[in-house]
């Protein structure tokens, strides 16, 4: 504040303006900072942060809504999401809206769902010739339009042909993996769609393979590996805004993990203090990677300019516990454990401390909630089926879910407290009360048959309206030949070789020790699939 003082003439006039100099330091209303949405959408004045602040977003793959401390998880330990939630907000009722890897991140990234996209139905499998539209227009791309500097670390999973890969998607910076960890030779169901065994799991940088995962014991450092990149690109950014006359540009660092899927080792350090539980183990890896990064804002002085999101892409695996008392998970029926997923936000100074909400938000309404609080634009010329959930997102008190109806796909739908099923489209119709019946237990179809069949019906036009003509939106399809991105015989590093890590006993998931170069099992990872020299060329798909 500047108070404008005339030139004393004498010595008594200077002391007076001193004092009242100083008395008008210490009376004047310090600025206050707003931090409401609009303002921040808006781009209005903040004190000590910037109305475009950085995004972490970090999207464990298969993790149940239970699976974590915040969300009642008692076994778990997950002190770094603990203290997240306690600093932050949990969304005890956020939902993705496609289940399954690739239509999960193609829903989440657009803020459209997946069938609306053609990429509903399956997953990406290595080699084929089909992925996300780059006509699409990513969170990364709206972001790079407001000046902000975009990586990805982590699982992919949208095509890992170049022309579907994050560079193509509006990332500055890519490493990490293409698809599902469980998509290489250790696995012997063989590639879904070639029936041939998988070849080797490349390790991306930028579009080329730099290395391959060998091995359980290359498996066991993958969590590692990616936080390690992020870490150091988040503090490259931060070294690039220090420099005199370089103008601060915001980052957007997507962490989308490997872990919790399958198949899961650990290495002796991390299984021993998951006192022998390799499930547990992959989990508190997670909420390493979590602590570390949320520590580095700390020491670069960001983390009251960075938005932190955690949440998965869909349902969890293995036992139902990790669904925290909801029935159901990956796969099946859409009960409350396919697509309710953990979600945890963290902004210092901006989102309440210790703040819940039971409101409903999609994956779909991340695009256009963060858009709104950078100042980006949502598209207008196409369908984009997410809402403007930010007071949501920022644990405004009193904030409203944007959301009358939410869709389980096609295959579900809840309004309000009630919600109905379609365990197939002619077969049996459930219906529940959330309210009283979170576990879904008691069908109450038969009940109420009018509410049954006004919410089918709702179910039903959202399922046409999906395909509908004027808003379908293909996937892209290449039309030269494709095959995956590392041949069975290649020249490529291991990545313990290519990091310059060291090998270390690495558990799998029975608590055995695996031999280097094994996958476990006894299933040596050195063997080259009989007749397999090469890939076949195009996709069958």
């Amino acid at each position: 504040m500047t108070i404008p003082v005339k030139r004393p003439q004498s010595f008594l006039h200077l002391l007076g303006a001193l004092i009242l100099l100083a008395t008008a330091a210490f009376t004047a209303e310090k600025p206050k900072t707003d931090l409401s949405s609009d303002a921040l959408a808006k781009g209005e004045p903040t004190t000590k942060r910037s109305a475009r602040p950085n995004i972490i977003l970090f999207y464990i793959d298969d993790m149940g809504w239970g699976e974590i401390g915040p969300f009642s998880d008692t076994v778990n330990q997950t002190p770094s999401l603990d203290r997240m939630a306690a600093e932050g907000l949990c969304l005890r009722q956020y939902y993705t809206s496609n289940t399954a890897c690739s239509p999960s991140r193609a829903a989440m990234l657009t803020g459209t769902h997946a069938g609306r996209i053609g990429m509903d139905g399956t997953v990406h499998f290595p080699g084929e010739n089909w992925g996300l539209n780059p006509n699409e227009i990513t969170i990364a791309e709206m972001l790079k339009e407001q000046g902000y500097a975009t990586g990805c670390f982590g699982k992919w999973h949208l095509g890992d042909q170049p022309e579907f890969l994050p560079l193509a998607q509006g990332f500055d910076h890519y490493y990490g993996i293409p698809y599902s960890n469980d998509m290489w030779p250790g696995n012997g169901n063989n590639h879904r769609v070639t029936k041939e065994a998988y070849t080797p799991l490349p390790i991306i940088l930028g579009n080329d393979p730099v290395a391959y995962v060998a091995d359980a014991h290359d498996q066991a450092l993958l969590a590692e590996t990616f936080t390690d990149k992020a870490i150091d690109w988040i503090e490259e950014q931060n070294t690039q805004n220090q420099q005199p006359n370089t103008r601060a540009q915001p980052f957007f660092c997507y962490v989308p993990h490997a872990y919790v899927h399958f198949p899961r080792y650990a290495r002796r350090q991390h299984f021993d203090r998951a006192e022998g539980a390799v499930y547990r183990s992959t989990t508190e890896e997670v909420d390493d990677s979590v602590g570390r990064i949320l520590e580095t804002l700390r020491e670069l002085n960001l983390a009251e300019n960075t938005l932190v999101i955690f949440t998965s892409d869909n349902g969890g695996v293995g036992n139902q516990e990790v669904m925290g008392g909801l029935r159901g998970n990956k796969g099946g029926p859409k009960y409350e454990g396919h697509q309710r997923e953990p979600f945890v936000a963290w902004w210092p100074g901006v989102i309440p401390a210790g703040s819940e909400s039971h409101e409903f938000l999609m994956s779909i309404d991340l695009l256009p909630s963060i858009a709104k609080l950078v100042g980006g634009k949502v598209p207008t010329d196409r369908k984009i089926d997410g809402k403007d959930g930010l007071d949501l997102l920022l644990g405004k008190p009193g904030a409203k879910s944007p959301h009358e109806v939410i869709h389980y796909e096609e295959m579900g739908l809840r309004r309000g407290d009630w919600k109905l099923i379609r365990s197939g489209r002619d077969a049996k119709l459930e219906l529940y009360d959330l309210s009283s019946d979170v576990a879904e237990t008691n069908n109450l179809a038969r009940e109420h048959p009018e509410l049954t069949e006004e919410l089918l019906q709702l179910c039903i036009a959202h399922g046409k309206e999906l395909i509908a003509p004027e808003f379908f939106r293909p996937r892209a399809v290449l039309d030269r030949p494709t095959e995956p991105r590392i041949p069975y015989e290649h020249d490529l590093p291991n990545l313990r070789t290519y990091l310059g890590a060291p090998t270390t006993e690495t558990l799998n998931a029975a608590g055995d020790s695996v031999p280097e170069g094994e996958f476990g099992g006894g299933k040596s990872a050195s063997k080259t699939p009989p007749n397999k020299k090469k890939p076949k060329g195009k996709s069958k798909n």
